[in-house]
């Protein structure tokens, strides 16, 4: 967690380009203030309410479980079947299982408990907004970074047989990060607005040529520095966040034997029934994820990397089988899932910087559950 705050302090100070910083306290002001909030329930409440009955029907509570998947950074309904199970079980939090509609009430209750959660995952991994506008591209083809990046760069990107230097050129710069002050070049609008028209301005002639390391140095750096001035012309908003997964919020759930305890009944309580109490071990996914945050992890299915993690963790536990288990068993297997974890999160940290090009306005409070980058996917591990 220090890592982390450390990483975000270093962006902050680094920056000149950081227009806000979206820490969730936007957020936690909304929520509590009852004023306010009222009214921002009251909105969504009527837009969602399409026969105007005056309750919420699954089908019409549906949107809002997009906003929300949208929002805590899972991938589209219908992409991942661990996702689904998570989109299901935030339908459940608004229905209990049970309802088939639910009233406004209802609706500012359960809201109103995630809008809170996104908030405290926000304060711990804040959103930097930045204007990102080629000063930063610059001082880097200007610096002695240059020549030993380039090089690296280089080593991987043309070592193919007979790489023209426009495979190069495209291949290197995806390689770049905010880092280097160049915004993700596998976005679209920054593909067709900044990277395609300064590939125009050069020789389409050796741009088709196969390439010298040393034609590379050169031909690069000419390369970046016209992506700058085209980048101080239109400059490019990113939403940055900076994440490091190494275990230490699992440690400190779990060093906590009476509130650990006391999270495993809440988890417990919330899961279905099957005959003889028991439930089935595929909500074991859904579990988890329900205390993902106290844990310090990201939501299944936003970051390969973790998931991967997470599937082998399910692997050694032996948790895939679908079977039915009691309460004891559920809660045994969902320990020794966290343990297993963080054993491998411990030994070998994942790193993950996000990058995501803003295309909308950026989001306010009235509009949090808009499909806007409120929590933007992963786009770029960092090394």
């Amino acid at each position: 967690m220090e890592h982390q705050q450390q990483q975000q302090q270093e962006v902050r100070r680094k920056r000149n380009g950081v227009l806000q910083v979206q820490d969730g306290s936007e957020i936690r002001a909304l929520v509590e203030s009852k004023e306010a909030f009222t009214r921002f329930v009251d909105d969504r409440f009527r837009k969602l309410d399409a026969d105007g009955d005056g309750r919420l029907s699954v089908k019409e509570l549906q949107p809002a479980v997009a906003d929300i998947g949208a929002a805590i950074g899972l991938p589209a309904r219908g992409s991942s079947p661990q996702a689904d199970h998570i989109y299901a079980e935030v339908l459940n939090e608004f229905t209990h299982g049970k309802q088939d509609s639910v009233s406004k009430p209802e609706f500012q209750r359960v809201l109103s408990d995630i809008l809170l959660g996104m908030a405290d995952g926000l304060k711990r991994d804040p959103i930097v907004i930045l204007r990102i506008n080629g000063e930063d591209l610059n001082e880097f083809v200007e610096s002695p970074r240059y020549e030993p990046e380039a090089m690296a760069i280089f080593s991987q990107v043309g070592s193919a047989n007979n790489a023209t230097l426009h495979q190069c050129l495209l291949a290197a710069l995806g390689q770049l990060t905010v880092d280097h002050g160049m915004p993700p070049a596998s976005d679209s609008w920054v593909m067709e607005n900044v990277v395609e028209p300064v590939l125009q301005e050069l020789s389409a002639n050796q741009l088709d040529q196969p390439v010298s390391q040393e034609v590379f140095f050169q031909e690069f750096r000419k390369f970046l520095g016209i992506i700058a001035l085209r980048l101080q012309q239109h400059p490019v908003i990113v939403a940055h966040t900076e994440n490091t997964f190494d275990g230490s919020g699992i440690r400190r759930l779990l060093s906590n034997k009476f509130e650990f305890d006391k999270l495993l009944d809440s988890v417990w309580r919330d899961v279905p029934k099957e005959q003889k109490d028991k439930t089935s071990k595929e909500y074991l996914r859904i579990a988890l994820d329900r205390i993902a945050d106290l844990a310090s992890l990201p939501p299944f299915g936003a970051v390969d990397q973790m998931d991967a993690v997470v599937n082998e963790a399910f692997k050694m536990a032996k948790a895939d089988d679908l079977k039915a288990v009691d309460e004891a068993e559920f809660k045994k297997l969902l320990t020794e899932i966290l343990g297993a974890i963080m054993l491998q999160l411990d030994g070998n940290p994942i790193a993950v910087s996000t990058n995501t090009v803003v295309h909308e306005p950026m989001s306010t409070t009235s509009t949090l559950l808009s499909p806007t980058p409120l929590s933007p996917m992963v786009s770029s591990p960092s090394e």
